[in-house]
């Protein structure tokens, strides 16, 4: 199977990635027509608990792509499948125990975390993904391992069109019964989207086999100490990054009733969070996810032939892209928040200023998860962790503090987060500055897209205003100055000689 070389695979899942965002809303939508902010907090509410078991899970697709990039860098075919032999089996157990816990202890766990009960149809109806999940992860590994990201692109469009149609049909096959069966029914989307993508990704994976003409893959416990010694610190690592949204599940409704709000005012303000909020500001990070997700196994076959030249101008290059991405991403959200929110969410637009003052957090979020995967791909995997695990203390500190203020109240879910994600990347750039000796130059990196990102916003602004003088459409306002926006800010990028055309071309291609 044919490489990609860091841009151009990170293109390829950013592009798939944004698809996926992009469909998703064909999901959220007419969910929150259906079932409106209150049922969408009951959705949201089991969602964490979902993603947590996906952060749990998250180590061993990473330390398979490592290993499997490492083995192929010697020309290990076999070794390569024992990884995959070991992996499945070490996910089929955690896949299955973790859909009998949210199945058989839905109505313990939404009283130990005192939930409204009638989160508990979503729960149910999201307990059967992880045993689906647990497979496809260790296949998109396998293939990210090859430094191959088109079937782990074509399985996420894939696994969200099975989303949408199932989960949304679920919806509104189970509205007459109340909107908390809706929503349950909406939950149990995850598992028949990623049943599809599995399909799709054992074909794949099987035409790989037969192509290298490997029969039987023996077992071999070596194998499985080594993925166990690599994801058990990065699972960690993104459980405990996992636990920030974790955290406003369990505090932030808590915390709202404190303050005085009651239990629906509560549940809504937490979707205008979790469900609305949150997942616009998700749409840049799946960009960066997707750099993050090339970088690992490029990085590891580098880092393992000991191309150290080549493994710094990586890093170069992948924190370049994360302020390319991140910079121009929060000035749009920040300054366009209420037309966004217009847009997507046509008369339920309320919570546009939650999402104004959490896109503030994009670019730490998005500089936490480069630097991650950059010291990870170096074998540096436990100090992250340890910084990952402070920023969430600065979460739950914060977040337990300001919430129950009246005057602050969901805000103070937004400045925690915010707060979080600074200090864990600062302390993850402090710790690439000391341990890899890397000297990034900031002037390049940062500066730099910040003056693009200044006109692009400038023109952006305008546009928008005189397209809607002229229109009074807001959508096409919207889309249609965004796009200008794209347009320039890409010119400026080359003006400005953030990446020259030479450097791009050289970097798509394989190296």
């Amino acid at each position: 199977m044919k490489k990609q070389s860091l841009i151009k695979g990170s293109l390829i899942l950013g592009i798939a990635g944004i698809l996926t965002r992009f469909l998703g809303l064909f999901f959220r939508w007419p969910l929150i027509m259906l079932i409106g902010d209150e049922g969408i907090g009951y959705y949201q509410m089991s969602y964490p608990l979902y993603m947590f078991f996906v952060a749990m899970a998250s180590g061993i697709p990473v330390a398979i792509s490592k290993m499997i990039s490492e083995n192929n860098a010697v020309n290990d075919i076999n070794g390569s499948f024992e990884v995959m032999k070991e992996s499945a089996i070490l996910m089929s157990i955690l896949g299955t125990g973790t859909t009998c816990a949210l199945f058989f202890f839905a109505k313990p766990i939404i009283s130990f975390l005192k939930w409204d009960f009638k989160a508990y149809y979503s729960l149910i109806g999201i307990s059967f993904a992880p045993i689906i999940i647990s497979f496809i992860t260790i296949f998109r590994g396998f293939f990210q391992g090859l430094q191959n990201m088109s079937p782990s692109a074509v399985s996420q469009v894939i696994e969200q069109i099975g989303r949408i149609i199932f989960g949304v049909g679920l919806a509104v096959f189970f509205l007459p019964k109340g909107i908390e069966y809706s929503a349950g029914g909406a939950a149990f989307g995850a598992t028949a989207g990623a049943v599809l993508a599995g399909i799709y990704l054992y074909k794949k994976y099987i035409n790989i086999k037969k192509d290298y003409g490997i029969k039987k893959v023996k077992t071999n416990p070596e194998v499985l100490n080594n993925i166990l010694k690599i994801a058990i610190p990065i699972s960690l690592g993104a459980t405990v990054g996992t636990i920030m949204g974790l955290i406003d599940s369990i505090v932030v409704p808590q915390k709202l009733l404190q303050a005085g709000f009651s239990s629906m005012q509560s549940t809504v303000l937490y979707a205008q969070l979790t469900g609305k909020a949150s997942v616009i500001v998700n749409v840049p990070l799946t960009l960066s996810m997707a750099l993050c997700t090339s970088l690992i196994p490029i990085i590891a076959e580098n880092f393992i032939l000991k191309n150290h030249l080549e493994v710094k101008r990586k890093i170069n290059v992948s924190m370049k892209l994360s302020a390319v991405i991140a910079i121009p991403c929060m000035f749009g959200i920040f300054f366009l928040a209420e037309p966004i929110m217009r847009f997507i969410f046509p008369g339920k637009f309320e919570g546009f200023e939650i999402l104004k003052y959490l896109s503030l957090s994009i670019p730490f979020i998005i500089i936490t998860q480069t630097t991650t995967s950059i010291l990870q791909g170096t074998g540096n995997y436990i100090i992250p962790v340890i910084n990952l695990f402070i920023a969430c203390l600065v979460k739950i500190i914060l977040t337990w503090t300001l919430v129950p203020i009246k005057s602050i109240n969901i805000y103070g879910a937004v400045i925690a987060s915010i707060s979080a994600y600074f200090v864990s990347s600062i302390l993850n750039l402090l710790l690439m500055k000391f341990r890899l000796k890397i000297k990034l130059n900031l002037y390049q990196i940062l500066i730099k897209p910040a003056y693009a990102s200044t006109l692009m916003m400038l023109l952006v602004l305008m546009s928008y205003n005189y397209i809607y003088k002229s229109t009074t459409s807001n959508g096409v306002s919207c889309l249609v100055s965004i796009f200008l926006g794209i347009i320039v800010y890409i010119i400026l990028i080359m003006l400005f000689k953030v990446f020259k055309i030479e450097e791009i071309k050289s970097r798509f291609r394989r190296n």
